[in-house]
């Protein structure tokens, strides 16, 4: 390791023991070398020891910077990984991070496009709209249409700064075994890997272009979602130049409500916006939480959502979704025992799982949702329900499925 590495280690360790992270690791897990490291340490305390795990876990994810803070976005939706008290926590971490330099951004823009940036735009403002941990938003007059846009760049030097970091987190999650009891099962340099792909796949701006104009296509003419449109002429690796929309947040009830938007119309097209995407299309946006999701205003009697930031995508195979198809049914039937058998069968559990001891747990867990209104029943609540019962008897990690499961945001 370099010394700019090793002292980074440090830091990430020093950060972990000032939130106690280390009272994660069951005691009998403790090997003597990590007891006397702890120990030799010991003008590192834990200065946060009235709060709960999962907040100290959060806090900790935000002081390492933005790759933790993304890391620990992608971990929340891991429900098979944390428990819901830590899971719950990681999902709230904001990706707020200090814009860089309007001008720095002038600069990318005109190496990219070859050009002074008056050339292509007007009214280009040096200040961002929005800024994040891989990029920030600025906007614009296209010259050539008028039309307002957004341009969407990446921020100068990440790259570095993420392989730095990653090997780092690689380090780390080949101690996991050694040190968490289902530490194996839970594959956590699989789990690294994953996330490693999602962050290099989002630093391509091309990528994220074409995924936009796909769902973009397959919603065309559609009530239910609107893609903001991609000028891909415009756009490279490094920016990216969209429609700018206006809309209400999803998370903004208050603000729905005083439009006078009519939540029922729009509860009903999430769920259609869920099972098109997954059953008809296979294609769906896999980043779906309140910053990525808006709804217009502009016909509040018949409202459509708005879905931006197609950085992260998924799709199912036809048996994932025949599996699921099939869940869902037996689920609204309260079959559980169907439900367990077709964990099994699709060996998304282990095969000599307890379908009795498993049947038990699904229904104890999904049952008390019945008692709600059938309108008001959340898929999203559904999947997470049965994503949680099944860690409990050692669900393999399915990644398709967690990415369905940030999709169903909306249901």
């Amino acid at each position: 390791m370099s010394f700019g590495e090793i002292r980074r280690l440090y830091l990430i360790m020093k950060v972990f023991l000032t939130y106690g992270l280390d009272e994660l690791i069951p005691q009998t897990r403790l090997t003597f070398l990590f007891r006397l490291w702890r120990r030799s340490v010991f003008w590192i305390p834990n200065l946060h020891q009235h709060e709960p795990i999962g907040a100290r876990m959060r806090m900790a994810m935000e002081q390492l910077g933005p790759v933790w803070i993304k890391f620990g976005q992608m971990l929340s939706t891991r429900r098979d990984l944390f428990p819901p008290l830590i899971a719950d926590q990681l999902a709230i971490l904001q990706d707020r991070v200090a814009p860089f330099d309007g001008v720095k951004a002038k600069a990318q823009i005109e190496a990219s496009m070859g050009a002074p940036i008056e050339t292509w735009f007007d009214d280009f403002d040096i200040k961002p709209l929005a800024s994040a941990s891989i990029a920030q938003v600025h906007t614009a007059t296209l010259k050539s249409t008028g039309k307002k846009v957004v341009i969407k760049v990446i921020r100068p030097d990440i790259l570095p700064v993420i392989r730095a970091d990653m090997k780092l987190i690689y380090r780390l999650a080949r101690w996991v075994p050694r040190l968490l009891p289902d530490g194996r099962r839970l594959r956590p340099v699989e789990v690294v890997r994953d996330y490693e792909k999602t962050l290099l796949d989002e630093l391509n701006l091309l990528r994220e272009a074409a995924n936009a104009i796909q769902l973009r296509r397959n919603f065309e003419d559609s009530r239910m979602l609107y893609v903001p449109e991609v000028y891909s002429d415009y756009c490279s690796e490094t920016m990216m130049v969209m429609e700018r929309i206006y809309g209400i947040p999803i998370s903004d009830v208050a603000t729905l409500e005083r439009h006078g938007v009519n939540m029922k119309l729009l509860a009903e097209r999430g769920v259609q916006v869920f099972f098109t995407q997954v059953f008809r299309d296979s294609f769906f946006h896999a980043d779906m939480h309140p910053g990525n999701i808006f709804v217009s205003y502009e016909h509040p009697e018949d409202p459509q959502y708005i879905g931006i930031d197609c950085g992260i995508v998924g799709s199912l195979n036809k048996e994932d979704k025949r599996y699921l198809a099939e869940n869902f049914i037996a689920f609204f039937n309260r079959d559980y025992r169907k439900v367990a058998e077709l964990h099994v069968d699709s060996g998304w559990v282990p095969p000599d799982t307890n379908v009795e001891d498993f049947e038990f747990a699904i229904r104890t867990v999904c049952e008390p949702i019945f008692e709600k209104p059938l309108a008001e029943i959340s898929f999203g609540h559904v999947l997470l329900n049965l994503f949680n019962t099944a860690r409990r008897f050692n669900m393999e990690v399915q990644p398709q499925l967690v990415l369905l499961q940030k999709n169903a945001a909306l249901c």
